[in-house]
This record gives C-alpha cells, sequence and structure tokens, in this order.
C-alpha cells in the first residue's frame, strides 16, 4: 500500500473532478479502488482535496457525500485519428464544470477551434487537453505532438521568421487550408480570452487582453509540437457575440473588416523598422481588409524608408484600404506625415 505521502496529489487533482461527480456517495472506494490504498488513507487524501478546495463534502447519514469544489480539472489525452473535436467538450469536459452561461459559450468555442486546429493541421499523433476551473478564471490547454505552427506556416506561406509568422497569424484571415478553413479560429480564440500563450517550434508569444502592446515574445517551453494557453475571468463581461463581431467596421457583422497590426512585434533591439522590404512585408495581404489599424505602441522611431513604402506607395496602391495610425511616438508620427505629404 502507498502512503498518503507518496500519492501524486497533482495527478489525482486530475481526474478527482469527474470521479466526485459520478460517485459521490461512495468516493473513498473508488479512490481506494483507483489508487489500490487503504481505505483510511483514501478518506486522508478526500480530507485534504476538501481543505484544498478540490471538493465538497456534506454528511449524508452516516457517510459523507462528495462533490467538486471550487477547485476543478480535468485532463484528457486522445489520438489524433479519427477524432472529431465536439465529442470531448460535450463528454469528457463540459458536465464537470460549473461555468457562467457567458463564459462556457466563449470556453466552448475556444476548445473546438484548437483541438480543430490539432487535428487538420498538426500533423502529430495525439493531443492532450487540460481545463480548469479556479475561483477566478478558467485555464485550457491544448497541446499536440505534431510539426508546430510555426514550421506549418513556414512550409505554407514562405515565412521564416517566427515574429512575421506571428504578425500574420495577428492579422486574421491566414490558412493554409482555405479550402477547409477561413482563418478566424485561432484569431477570434486570442480575443476571447485575458490571458494567451502560443508556444510552439522552440518560440513563444502572449496576448495580454489589458496590454496594449500585445503581442509580445515570450519564453518557450515547447521545443515539439504546439501548445496553446488561454484564461478567461469568471466575471469577464465580454461574450462569444460581441468578439465575433468586433472585426466588422461598424460591430454589427461577423465578418473581418479590420485588423491591428502590432508593430513592435517585428522590431529587435538590433533592428528597427527601416526598410522598404519590412514595409512590404508589414502591408502583405492587407488589401483583404477595409481597415488596418498600424499600432506602433513600444516603437520610439521608424525609418523613412519604411514610412515612405508602407504609407506613400502601398496607400497608393490600395485606395480602398484605410491606414490608422495607433500610439505613434513624435518621431513616428513626423515620418509618417513626411511619406503621406510627399
Amino acid at each position: 500500500m502507498p502512503r498518503l505521502a507518496r500519492i501524486d496529489l497533482p495527478q489525482v487533482c486530475t481526474w478527482i473532478t469527474r470521479t466526485a461527480t459520478e460517485r459521490p456517495d461512495d468516493l473513498a472506494a473508488a479512490v481506494t479502488e483507483r489508487l489500490g490504498c487503504s481505505p483510511a488513507r483514501a478518506r486522508a487524501l478526500l480530507r485534504q482535496l476538501v481543505a484544498l478546495g478540490w471538493l465538497d463534502a456534506t454528511p449524508c447519514g452516516r457517510r459523507l457525500r462528495h462533490a467538486p469544489g471550487r477547485l476543478r480539472q480535468v485532463v484528457m489525452r486522445y489520438p489524433l485519428a479519427g477524432l472529431d473535436e465536439d465529442l470531448p467538450w460535450s463528454r469528457d469536459f463540459a458536465p464537470w464544470f460549473a461555468l457562467p452561461r457567458h463564459v462556457r459559450e466563449m470556453a466552448q468555442h475556444a476548445f473546438t477551434e484548437l483541438l480543430n486546429n490539432a487535428i487538420d493541421h498538426s500533423g502529430g499523433h495525439s493531443v492532450t487537453v487540460s481545463m480548469r476551473q479556479t475561483p477566478a478564471h478558467l485555464q485550457l490547454l491544448v497541446c499536440d505532438d505534431g510539426r508546430g505552427l510555426f514550421d506549418k506556416v513556414r512550409e505554407a506561406f514562405g515565412i521564416d521568421d517566427p515574429a512575421m509568422a506571428m504578425l500574420e497569424l495577428a492579422k486574421g484571415r491566414l490558412t493554409s487550408d482555405p479550402a477547409r478553413h477561413t482563418g478566424r479560429g485561432l484569431y477570434f480564440t486570442s480575443r476571447l480570452a485575458d490571458v494567451f500563450d502560443l508556444h510552439a517550434n522552440a518560440v513563444a508569444f502572449q496576448h495580454r487582453e489589458w496590454d496594449p502592446m500585445s503581442w509580445k515574445a515570450g519564453r518557450a517551453v515547447r521545443p515539439q509540437g504546439s501548445a496553446i494557453y488561454l484564461a478567461i475571468a469568471l466575471d469577464t463581461e465580454r461574450t462569444l457575440d460581441q468578439v465575433m463581431r468586433s472585426a466588422s467596421l461598424d460591430s454589427t457583422g461577423y465578418g473581418i473588416d479590420r485588423t491591428r497590426l502590432p508593430l513592435r512585434l517585428i522590431q529587435r533591439d538590433d533592428a528597427g523598422l527601416e526598410s522598404r522590404a519590412q514595409a512590404r512585408r508589414v502591408a502583405a495581404r492587407l488589401t483583404e481588409f477595409r481597415r488596418a489599424e498600424l499600432d506602433f505602441a513600444g516603437i520610439d522611431r521608424i525609418g523613412q524608408g519604411f514610412a515612405d513604402e508602407l504609407f506613400r506607395v502601398f496607400g497608393r496602391q490600395a485606395p480602398g484600404l484605410a491606414l490608422e495610425v495607433h500610439n505613434a511616438s513624435p518621431q513616428v508620427r513626423a515620418m509618417i506625415d513626411l511619406a503621406r505629404a510627399a
């Protein structure tokens, strides 16, 4: 019999939520069967989980009736071959969480979009999904063992620089399979979340809903495959419908008419935004939109060639596109005004 101290508590937390729901009246027996421990040790473990907030316990005759607590978690691993993304949500995850309705709708959308991306694009063999509820947040992590998102973008679009790939992903409408996808999934999923982290091919980028300079480079923790983590505040006022309408010009439709480009993504400490080639990469695919909001937050200066190529040359080539400037420093604004005046 294993001692209680040797029981892997984090591992127990990955399945105790579901087990408590399925066997509320004899949870100690279920834990005994699963861990191979004594009934006394199982009861001691349950008391520990109650104290930590993973379980609630109420007297029912001479026994305790257990239920999931304010902390909940389910972790599942699936083979990707033949997997449909809707069944894991409805069968393995949704029944065990207590979420506000609008948060549940956003969680389902994010869950199925990320799982579908792993199924259709990763080229891997398996995917692991973890969903955790805390008193303040719902957290979702989807990890596959495939080729990695940025390697997929490199092959499909010839973009070797992960920062440029992330800029294209941030624009929206980027898909390597236009016959089956529209490039909306990752774009809107990142905007549903308060916290969004993307790890792939030994690089990482993060988006914070409250940070005007998102996206940013992060510290990579995924050398193989892709891992996407997001957290949604349980008291958020955002709704799925609001987010899905947010990219339309008047916020009434569901099209992606406008995009916002965080240009800080492609500026490095040793290389600013100077060249015409950089400007042409920024301008790529912008004619698919009606408005492009160019976010210069975190950028102190730009070069004359960059400004001229983007705001004069490209501006004349795309008269139906509105180029809006946001968070520009005085030097950046002056260089843009010079290019437009020319």
